[in-house]
Protein backbone atom coordinates (compact mmCIF):
# COMPACT_ATOMS: atom_id res chain seq x y z
CA UNK A 1 0.00 0.00 0.00
CA UNK A 2 1.21 3.74 -0.48
CA UNK A 3 1.45 5.87 2.19
CA UNK A 4 -0.86 8.51 2.89
CA UNK A 5 -0.66 11.73 0.76
CA UNK A 6 1.36 14.50 2.72
CA UNK A 7 -0.54 17.53 2.94
CA UNK A 8 0.01 20.63 1.08
CA UNK A 9 2.75 22.68 2.24
CA UNK A 10 2.88 26.21 2.14
CA UNK A 11 4.44 28.09 -0.60
CA UNK A 12 7.88 29.25 -0.33
CA UNK A 13 8.62 33.02 0.02
CA UNK A 14 11.05 34.50 -2.22
CA UNK A 15 14.13 34.79 -0.24
CA UNK A 16 13.54 31.20 0.24
CA UNK A 17 13.55 30.87 -3.42
CA UNK A 18 16.54 32.51 -4.17
CA UNK A 19 18.46 30.53 -1.51
CA UNK A 20 17.67 27.29 -3.77
CA UNK A 21 18.01 28.44 -6.97
CA UNK A 22 21.42 29.82 -6.22
CA UNK A 23 22.89 26.59 -4.79
CA UNK A 24 21.31 24.61 -7.77
CA UNK A 25 22.84 26.70 -9.96
CA UNK A 26 25.88 26.34 -8.74
CA UNK A 27 25.60 22.94 -8.77
CA UNK A 28 24.69 22.50 -12.38
CA UNK A 29 27.37 25.13 -13.25
CA UNK A 30 30.19 22.26 -12.19
CA UNK A 31 28.11 19.67 -13.79
CA UNK A 32 27.95 21.63 -17.25
CA UNK A 33 31.28 23.19 -17.03
CA UNK A 34 33.22 19.55 -16.88
CA UNK A 35 31.30 18.99 -20.26
CA UNK A 36 33.46 21.70 -21.93
CA UNK A 37 36.80 22.87 -19.67
CA UNK A 38 38.57 19.68 -20.69
CA UNK A 39 38.54 20.18 -24.33
CA UNK A 40 41.34 22.63 -24.63
CA UNK A 41 44.02 20.06 -22.34
CA UNK A 42 43.26 17.17 -24.53
CA UNK A 43 46.55 17.36 -25.86
CA UNK A 44 48.69 18.40 -23.36
CA UNK A 45 47.30 15.13 -21.25
CA UNK A 46 48.16 13.23 -24.16
CA UNK A 47 51.65 14.15 -24.22
CA UNK A 48 51.72 13.85 -20.33
CA UNK A 49 50.50 10.14 -20.72
CA UNK A 50 51.94 9.47 -23.95
CA UNK A 51 48.92 8.35 -25.41
CA UNK A 52 46.99 9.98 -27.90
CA UNK A 53 44.80 7.36 -29.61
CA UNK A 54 42.36 6.85 -26.40
CA UNK A 55 42.22 10.78 -25.72
CA UNK A 56 38.06 10.78 -26.93
CA UNK A 57 37.64 8.63 -24.08
CA UNK A 58 37.97 11.44 -21.62
CA UNK A 59 34.94 13.22 -22.84
CA UNK A 60 33.27 10.59 -24.16
CA UNK A 61 33.30 8.68 -20.70
CA UNK A 62 31.76 11.32 -18.83
CA UNK A 63 28.75 11.78 -21.21
CA UNK A 64 28.48 7.93 -21.08
CA UNK A 65 28.46 8.12 -17.57
CA UNK A 66 26.19 10.95 -17.12
CA UNK A 67 23.30 9.68 -19.63
CA UNK A 68 23.21 6.81 -18.17
CA UNK A 69 23.15 8.05 -14.38
CA UNK A 70 20.25 10.90 -15.01
CA UNK A 71 16.93 8.93 -14.65
CA UNK A 72 18.91 6.24 -12.39
CA UNK A 73 18.68 9.47 -9.62
CA UNK A 74 15.43 10.57 -10.87
CA UNK A 75 14.00 7.42 -9.47
CA UNK A 76 15.96 7.40 -6.41
CA UNK A 77 15.29 11.40 -5.81
CA UNK A 78 11.57 9.71 -5.91
CA UNK A 79 12.29 7.37 -2.99
CA UNK A 80 14.90 9.24 -0.92
CA UNK A 81 13.97 12.85 -1.22
CA UNK A 82 15.57 15.53 -3.56
CA UNK A 83 18.17 17.00 -0.81
CA UNK A 84 19.90 13.80 0.01
CA UNK A 85 20.34 12.32 -3.90
CA UNK A 86 21.63 16.32 -4.42
CA UNK A 87 24.27 15.95 -1.76
CA UNK A 88 25.38 12.24 -2.95
CA UNK A 89 25.36 13.85 -6.50
CA UNK A 90 27.52 16.58 -6.00
CA UNK A 91 30.25 13.74 -3.53
CA UNK A 92 30.30 11.68 -6.26
CA UNK A 93 30.96 14.46 -8.58
CA UNK A 94 33.69 15.84 -6.25
CA UNK A 95 35.43 12.43 -5.63
CA UNK A 96 36.10 12.12 -9.52
CA UNK A 97 37.20 15.27 -9.71
CA UNK A 98 40.06 14.53 -7.24
CA UNK A 99 40.34 10.87 -9.10
CA UNK A 100 40.63 12.77 -12.23
CA UNK A 101 43.56 15.11 -10.78
CA UNK A 102 45.91 12.09 -9.15
CA UNK A 103 45.11 9.29 -12.06
CA UNK A 104 48.65 7.85 -13.00
CA UNK A 105 47.64 6.85 -16.35
CA UNK A 106 44.98 7.75 -18.82
CA UNK A 107 42.50 4.77 -18.50
CA UNK A 108 42.64 5.87 -14.26
CA UNK A 109 41.71 9.36 -16.29
CA UNK A 110 39.01 7.51 -17.97
CA UNK A 111 37.83 5.63 -15.09
CA UNK A 112 37.65 9.06 -13.05
CA UNK A 113 36.25 11.25 -15.94
CA UNK A 114 32.85 8.37 -15.79
CA UNK A 115 32.97 8.73 -12.07
CA UNK A 116 32.94 12.65 -12.48
CA UNK A 117 29.98 11.84 -15.14
CA UNK A 118 27.55 9.82 -12.56
CA UNK A 119 27.38 12.62 -10.11
CA UNK A 120 27.11 15.07 -12.62
CA UNK A 121 24.51 13.48 -14.47
CA UNK A 122 22.66 13.29 -11.14
CA UNK A 123 22.99 17.23 -10.78
CA UNK A 124 20.99 18.10 -13.69
CA UNK A 125 17.25 15.95 -13.34
CA UNK A 126 17.42 16.81 -9.66
CA UNK A 127 17.38 20.68 -10.04
CA UNK A 128 14.84 20.67 -12.42
CA UNK A 129 12.87 18.38 -10.33
CA UNK A 130 14.10 20.84 -6.95
CA UNK A 131 12.31 23.38 -9.17
CA UNK A 132 9.62 21.57 -9.76
CA UNK A 133 8.96 21.26 -6.01
CA UNK A 134 9.87 24.89 -5.66
CA UNK A 135 7.13 26.45 -7.69
CA UNK A 136 3.96 25.85 -9.05
CA UNK A 137 3.75 24.42 -13.10
CA UNK A 138 2.67 28.41 -14.23
CA UNK A 139 5.47 29.93 -12.70
CA UNK A 140 7.88 27.12 -13.57
CA UNK A 141 9.12 27.78 -16.61
CA UNK A 142 10.96 31.30 -15.86
CA UNK A 143 12.96 29.75 -13.24
CA UNK A 144 13.88 26.87 -15.37
CA UNK A 145 15.00 29.39 -18.06
CA UNK A 146 18.04 30.40 -15.72
CA UNK A 147 19.18 27.12 -16.05
CA UNK A 148 19.89 27.71 -19.33
CA UNK A 149 21.65 30.81 -18.87
CA UNK A 150 23.74 28.95 -16.59
CA UNK A 151 24.51 26.04 -19.16
CA UNK A 152 25.49 29.48 -21.62
CA UNK A 153 27.98 30.29 -18.56
CA UNK A 154 29.57 27.30 -18.43
CA UNK A 155 29.65 26.10 -22.43
CA UNK A 156 31.20 30.00 -23.26
CA UNK A 157 33.48 29.70 -19.70
CA UNK A 158 34.87 26.13 -19.98
CA UNK A 159 36.94 26.19 -22.77
CA UNK A 160 38.68 29.61 -22.10
CA UNK A 161 39.05 28.48 -18.22
CA UNK A 162 40.22 25.37 -19.31
CA UNK A 163 42.66 26.92 -21.59
CA UNK A 164 44.24 29.03 -19.45
CA UNK A 165 44.66 26.92 -16.57
CA UNK A 166 46.84 24.37 -18.74
CA UNK A 167 48.49 27.12 -20.06
CA UNK A 168 49.57 28.63 -17.31
CA UNK A 169 49.49 26.65 -14.38
CA UNK A 170 48.87 22.99 -15.07
CA UNK A 171 46.32 20.56 -16.78
CA UNK A 172 45.23 19.05 -13.46
CA UNK A 173 43.67 22.30 -12.06
CA UNK A 174 40.68 21.82 -14.41
CA UNK A 175 40.02 19.53 -11.87
CA UNK A 176 41.29 21.10 -9.02
CA UNK A 177 39.51 23.78 -9.36
CA UNK A 178 35.74 21.91 -8.75
CA UNK A 179 36.71 21.61 -4.79
CA UNK A 180 36.38 24.74 -3.76
CA UNK A 181 32.91 25.29 -5.91
CA UNK A 182 31.72 22.02 -5.18
CA UNK A 183 32.55 22.40 -1.54
CA UNK A 184 30.81 25.87 -1.49
CA UNK A 185 27.70 24.00 -3.59
CA UNK A 186 27.79 20.82 -0.88
CA UNK A 187 27.26 23.12 2.52
CA UNK A 188 24.57 25.56 0.35
CA UNK A 189 22.21 22.80 -1.08
CA UNK A 190 22.55 20.89 2.25
CA UNK A 191 21.34 23.99 4.18
CA UNK A 192 18.74 25.52 1.79
CA UNK A 193 17.34 22.32 0.32
CA UNK A 194 16.29 21.08 4.01
CA UNK A 195 13.50 24.77 3.47
CA UNK A 196 11.79 22.47 0.40
CA UNK A 197 8.62 20.52 0.94
CA UNK A 198 8.62 16.68 0.60
CA UNK A 199 6.64 14.67 -1.92
CA UNK A 200 8.83 11.31 -2.01
CA UNK A 201 6.54 8.17 -0.78
CA UNK A 202 7.81 4.79 -0.10
CA UNK A 203 9.32 2.84 -3.04
CA UNK A 204 11.35 0.17 -4.09
CA UNK A 205 14.22 0.20 -6.49
CA UNK A 206 13.78 -2.06 -9.55
CA UNK A 207 17.15 -2.69 -9.79
CA UNK A 208 17.12 -5.59 -13.27
CA UNK A 209 14.77 -2.48 -14.70
CA UNK A 210 17.58 -0.15 -14.50
CA UNK A 211 20.31 -2.15 -15.23
CA UNK A 212 18.36 -3.37 -18.82
CA UNK A 213 17.95 0.47 -19.15
CA UNK A 214 21.67 1.95 -18.58
CA UNK A 215 22.97 -1.13 -20.57
CA UNK A 216 20.80 -0.62 -23.67
CA UNK A 217 21.60 2.78 -23.81
CA UNK A 218 25.13 2.37 -23.18
CA UNK A 219 25.02 -0.19 -26.35
CA UNK A 220 23.26 1.93 -28.57
CA UNK A 221 25.53 5.01 -27.71
CA UNK A 222 28.70 3.02 -28.21
CA UNK A 223 27.52 1.86 -31.70
CA UNK A 224 26.46 5.39 -32.58
CA UNK A 225 30.14 6.69 -31.11
CA UNK A 226 32.16 4.57 -32.89
CA UNK A 227 29.83 4.19 -35.84
CA UNK A 228 31.71 5.06 -39.18
CA UNK A 229 35.01 6.30 -37.26
CA UNK A 230 36.53 4.40 -35.26
CA UNK A 231 34.92 0.70 -36.86
CA UNK A 232 32.27 1.35 -40.18
CA UNK A 233 28.18 0.81 -39.71
CA UNK A 234 28.77 -3.10 -41.40
CA UNK A 235 31.56 -4.54 -39.39
CA UNK A 236 30.44 -7.29 -36.45
CA UNK A 237 31.16 -4.78 -33.49
CA UNK A 238 28.46 -1.70 -34.59
CA UNK A 239 26.57 -4.59 -35.70
CA UNK A 240 26.53 -6.50 -32.79
CA UNK A 241 26.57 -3.14 -30.17
CA UNK A 242 23.02 -2.50 -32.11
CA UNK A 243 21.41 -5.77 -31.83
CA UNK A 244 22.44 -6.03 -28.52
CA UNK A 245 20.65 -2.48 -27.40
CA UNK A 246 17.49 -4.02 -29.31
CA UNK A 247 17.55 -7.03 -27.49
CA UNK A 248 18.60 -5.34 -23.66
CA UNK A 249 15.35 -2.82 -24.85
CA UNK A 250 12.90 -5.22 -25.30
CA UNK A 251 13.72 -6.87 -22.01
CA UNK A 252 13.47 -3.55 -20.35
CA UNK A 253 9.89 -3.44 -21.62
CA UNK A 254 9.14 -6.54 -20.87
CA UNK A 255 10.37 -5.85 -17.45
CA UNK A 256 8.26 -2.56 -17.22
CA UNK A 257 5.30 -4.79 -17.88
CA UNK A 258 5.56 -7.21 -15.59
CA UNK A 259 7.12 -5.74 -12.60
CA UNK A 260 5.39 -4.87 -9.52
CA UNK A 261 7.10 -1.55 -9.23
CA UNK A 262 8.65 -0.98 -12.29
CA UNK A 263 11.57 1.53 -12.91
CA UNK A 264 9.41 3.63 -14.92
CA UNK A 265 5.74 3.36 -14.57
CA UNK A 266 3.39 2.75 -16.42
CA UNK A 267 1.67 5.55 -15.52
CA UNK A 268 4.55 7.42 -16.94
CA UNK A 269 4.97 5.98 -19.90
CA UNK A 270 1.54 5.36 -21.21
CA UNK A 271 1.09 9.32 -20.11
CA UNK A 272 1.01 10.37 -23.73
CA UNK A 273 2.30 14.41 -23.06
CA UNK A 274 5.24 12.85 -21.54
CA UNK A 275 6.25 10.39 -24.81
CA UNK A 276 4.85 13.19 -27.28
CA UNK A 277 7.54 15.87 -25.14
CA UNK A 278 10.74 13.64 -24.82
CA UNK A 279 10.18 12.74 -28.28
CA UNK A 280 9.92 16.58 -29.62
CA UNK A 281 13.21 17.34 -26.28
CA UNK A 282 15.08 14.54 -28.25
CA UNK A 283 15.28 15.60 -31.33
CA UNK A 284 14.97 19.66 -30.95
CA UNK A 285 17.46 19.60 -27.80
CA UNK A 286 19.77 17.00 -29.96
CA UNK A 287 19.98 19.57 -32.73
CA UNK A 288 21.06 22.34 -29.91
CA UNK A 289 23.85 20.35 -28.55
CA UNK A 290 24.85 18.74 -32.31
CA UNK A 291 24.92 22.39 -33.22
CA UNK A 292 27.34 23.40 -30.76
CA UNK A 293 29.59 20.99 -31.83
CA UNK A 294 29.92 21.38 -35.27
CA UNK A 295 29.53 24.71 -35.62
CA UNK A 296 33.31 25.92 -35.19
CA UNK A 297 33.94 22.93 -38.10
CA UNK A 298 31.32 24.74 -40.21
CA UNK A 299 33.19 28.19 -39.69
CA UNK A 300 36.56 27.66 -40.24
CA UNK A 301 36.39 24.36 -43.11
CA UNK A 302 33.59 25.97 -45.48
CA UNK A 303 33.50 29.90 -44.43
CA UNK A 304 37.07 30.44 -43.60
CA UNK A 305 36.65 32.61 -40.70
CA UNK A 306 39.48 32.79 -37.98
CA UNK A 307 39.22 31.31 -34.60
CA UNK A 308 37.98 34.41 -32.88
CA UNK A 309 34.98 34.98 -36.01
CA UNK A 310 34.57 31.42 -35.08
CA UNK A 311 34.56 31.77 -31.34
CA UNK A 312 31.97 35.26 -31.81
CA UNK A 313 29.72 33.18 -34.10
CA UNK A 314 29.15 30.46 -31.95
CA UNK A 315 28.84 32.69 -28.59
CA UNK A 316 25.77 34.74 -30.65
CA UNK A 317 23.76 31.07 -31.21
CA UNK A 318 24.81 30.05 -27.23
CA UNK A 319 23.46 33.63 -26.38
CA UNK A 320 20.46 33.52 -28.87
CA UNK A 321 19.64 29.89 -27.44
CA UNK A 322 19.54 31.16 -23.63
CA UNK A 323 17.63 33.93 -24.90
CA UNK A 324 15.00 32.32 -26.65
CA UNK A 325 14.51 30.18 -22.95
CA UNK A 326 14.32 33.13 -21.26
CA UNK A 327 11.33 34.42 -23.74
CA UNK A 328 9.71 31.09 -23.48
CA UNK A 329 9.76 31.35 -19.68
CA UNK A 330 8.06 34.86 -19.78
CA UNK A 331 5.56 33.80 -22.35
CA UNK A 332 4.04 30.57 -20.99
CA UNK A 333 3.65 31.95 -17.87
CA UNK A 334 1.08 34.76 -18.98
CA UNK A 335 -0.18 32.50 -21.90
CA UNK A 336 -3.27 30.39 -21.97
CA UNK A 337 -2.23 28.59 -25.39
CA UNK A 338 1.47 28.12 -24.77
CA UNK A 339 1.75 25.56 -27.26
CA UNK A 340 2.13 28.36 -29.46
CA UNK A 341 5.62 29.10 -28.43
CA UNK A 342 7.66 25.84 -29.09
CA UNK A 343 5.49 25.51 -32.40
CA UNK A 344 6.69 29.13 -33.43
CA UNK A 345 9.96 27.92 -32.30
CA UNK A 346 10.13 25.05 -33.75
CA UNK A 347 9.34 26.60 -37.00
CA UNK A 348 11.60 29.36 -36.80
CA UNK A 349 14.71 26.27 -36.58
CA UNK A 350 13.43 24.74 -39.36
CA UNK A 351 13.54 27.49 -41.66
CA UNK A 352 16.98 28.83 -40.13
CA UNK A 353 18.50 25.13 -40.86
CA UNK A 354 17.03 25.28 -44.53
CA UNK A 355 18.49 28.19 -45.55
CA UNK A 356 22.09 26.86 -44.19
CA UNK A 357 21.26 23.94 -46.16
CA UNK A 358 20.30 26.15 -49.08
CA UNK A 359 23.35 28.43 -49.16
CA UNK A 360 26.07 27.08 -46.83
CA UNK A 361 28.89 28.65 -48.14
CA UNK A 362 29.85 32.64 -49.37
CA UNK A 363 28.31 33.82 -45.49
CA UNK A 364 29.41 37.00 -44.01
CA UNK A 365 30.10 37.07 -40.21
CA UNK A 366 27.04 39.29 -39.97
CA UNK A 367 24.82 37.06 -41.94
CA UNK A 368 25.73 33.96 -40.20
CA UNK A 369 25.43 35.90 -36.97
CA UNK A 370 21.87 37.45 -38.15
CA UNK A 371 20.98 33.36 -38.87
CA UNK A 372 22.59 32.14 -35.61
CA UNK A 373 20.52 34.65 -33.74
CA UNK A 374 17.18 34.01 -35.01
CA UNK A 375 17.31 30.29 -35.13
CA UNK A 376 19.02 30.18 -31.91
CA UNK A 377 16.33 32.18 -30.35
CA UNK A 378 14.03 29.87 -31.97
CA UNK A 379 15.53 26.38 -30.92
CA UNK A 380 16.30 27.74 -27.19
CA UNK A 381 12.24 28.03 -26.40
CA UNK A 382 12.66 23.91 -26.39
CA UNK A 383 14.46 23.82 -23.29
CA UNK A 384 11.93 25.40 -20.39
CA UNK A 385 9.28 24.26 -22.83
CA UNK A 386 9.74 20.96 -22.63
CA UNK A 387 10.58 20.35 -18.65
CA UNK A 388 7.57 22.19 -17.64
CA UNK A 389 4.77 20.30 -20.22
CA UNK A 390 6.38 16.86 -18.68
CA UNK A 391 6.45 18.03 -14.84
CA UNK A 392 2.95 19.54 -15.35
CA UNK A 393 1.65 16.02 -17.10
CA UNK A 394 2.54 13.83 -13.99
CA UNK A 395 1.90 14.15 -9.86
CA UNK A 396 4.13 15.67 -7.47
CA UNK A 397 5.63 12.22 -6.26
CA UNK A 398 6.50 11.07 -10.07
CA UNK A 399 8.23 14.18 -10.90
CA UNK A 400 11.61 12.93 -10.05
CA UNK A 401 11.69 9.99 -12.09
CA UNK A 402 9.77 12.08 -15.75
CA UNK A 403 12.47 14.56 -15.14
CA UNK A 404 15.14 12.18 -15.30
CA UNK A 405 13.20 10.13 -18.08
CA UNK A 406 12.70 13.78 -20.06
CA UNK A 407 16.84 14.57 -19.04
CA UNK A 408 17.47 11.17 -20.75
CA UNK A 409 16.09 11.58 -23.80
CA UNK A 410 17.32 14.79 -24.36
CA UNK A 411 20.94 13.88 -23.43
CA UNK A 412 20.68 10.60 -25.58
CA UNK A 413 18.96 12.50 -28.83
CA UNK A 414 22.28 14.94 -28.61
CA UNK A 415 24.77 11.54 -28.62
CA UNK A 416 22.81 10.23 -31.33
CA UNK A 417 22.85 13.78 -33.65
CA UNK A 418 26.38 14.08 -32.66
CA UNK A 419 26.76 10.91 -34.00
CA UNK A 420 25.06 11.37 -37.41
CA UNK A 421 26.50 14.47 -37.86
CA UNK A 422 30.06 12.80 -37.49
CA UNK A 423 28.97 10.26 -39.96
CA UNK A 424 27.78 13.01 -42.65
CA UNK A 425 30.52 15.14 -42.29
CA UNK A 426 33.22 12.51 -42.06
CA UNK A 427 31.70 10.81 -45.47
CA UNK A 428 32.81 13.53 -47.65
CA UNK A 429 36.45 13.14 -46.20
CA UNK A 430 39.25 10.89 -47.51
CA UNK A 431 39.70 8.74 -43.92
CA UNK A 432 41.08 5.62 -45.52
CA UNK A 433 44.05 5.58 -42.95
CA UNK A 434 41.58 5.20 -40.70
CA UNK A 435 40.27 6.97 -36.93
CA UNK A 436 39.57 10.02 -38.55
CA UNK A 437 37.00 11.52 -35.79
CA UNK A 438 35.48 15.27 -35.05
CA UNK A 439 37.80 15.50 -31.92
CA UNK A 440 40.48 15.16 -35.15
CA UNK A 441 38.89 17.50 -36.92
CA UNK A 442 38.57 20.32 -33.90
CA UNK A 443 42.00 20.22 -32.92
CA UNK A 444 43.54 20.81 -35.71
CA UNK A 445 40.69 22.36 -38.21
CA UNK A 446 43.56 24.18 -40.27
CA UNK A 447 45.85 21.46 -40.77
CA UNK A 448 42.74 18.91 -41.40
CA UNK A 449 41.47 21.51 -43.45
CA UNK A 450 45.01 21.11 -45.56
CA UNK A 451 45.14 17.76 -45.47
CA UNK A 452 41.60 17.35 -46.77
CA UNK A 453 41.40 20.29 -49.19
CA UNK A 454 39.70 17.82 -52.02
CA UNK A 455 36.82 16.97 -49.77
CA UNK A 456 33.35 18.94 -50.98
CA UNK A 457 32.85 20.43 -47.51
CA UNK A 458 30.52 22.58 -48.83
CA UNK A 459 28.22 19.41 -49.79
CA UNK A 460 28.98 17.78 -46.15
CA UNK A 461 27.35 20.57 -44.70
CA UNK A 462 24.49 21.32 -47.10
CA UNK A 463 23.39 17.71 -46.10
CA UNK A 464 24.14 18.05 -41.88
CA UNK A 465 21.61 21.09 -42.17
CA UNK A 466 19.06 19.15 -43.89
CA UNK A 467 19.28 16.42 -41.97
CA UNK A 468 18.94 18.90 -38.69
CA UNK A 469 16.08 20.44 -40.73
CA UNK A 470 14.56 16.62 -40.87
CA UNK A 471 15.19 16.20 -37.36
CA UNK A 472 13.48 19.27 -36.48
CA UNK A 473 10.51 18.24 -38.27
CA UNK A 474 10.53 15.64 -36.35
CA UNK A 475 10.31 16.84 -33.16
CA UNK A 476 7.86 19.69 -34.59
CA UNK A 477 5.24 16.91 -35.37
CA UNK A 478 5.55 15.62 -32.18
CA UNK A 479 4.85 19.30 -30.56
CA UNK A 480 2.13 19.42 -32.71
CA UNK A 481 1.12 16.32 -31.35
CA UNK A 482 1.62 17.02 -27.64
CA UNK A 483 -1.48 17.74 -26.07
CA UNK A 484 -2.13 21.45 -23.90
CA UNK A 485 -3.09 21.22 -20.85
CA UNK A 486 -3.88 24.08 -18.88
CA UNK A 487 -0.78 24.90 -16.42
CA UNK A 488 -1.51 24.34 -12.48
CA UNK A 489 -1.11 27.37 -10.56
Amino acid sequence: MSAPAQPTPAPLDHAAIRAIMAGILLAMFLSALEQTIVAPALPTMGRHFADVENLSWVVTAYLLAAVAATPLFGKLADIHGRRRMMLIAIVIFLAGSVACALAPTIWALIGARALQGIGGGGILPLAHTVIGDMVSPRERPRYTAYTSAMFLVASVSGPLLGGVLTDYVHWTMIFWINLPLGLVALVLTDRVLRKLPRHDRPHRLDFPGAALMVAAALSLMLAMTWGGTRYGWSSWPILSLLAGSAVLWFFFLLRVATAPEPFIPLAILREPVVGATAVAGFFAVGVIIGLSIVLPLYFELALGFTPSGSGTALIVFLIAATLGSFIAGRLMSRMTHYKRVPVVGMAVGIVTMALFAWQPTGLTLLEVSVLLTVGGTGLGVMYPVTTVMVQNAVAPHQLGIATGALNFARQLGGAMIVAAFGTILLGGLDSSGGGLTLEMLAQGTKESGAKHGGADFAGQFRLLYAASAVFLAAGFVAVLLTEERPLRG
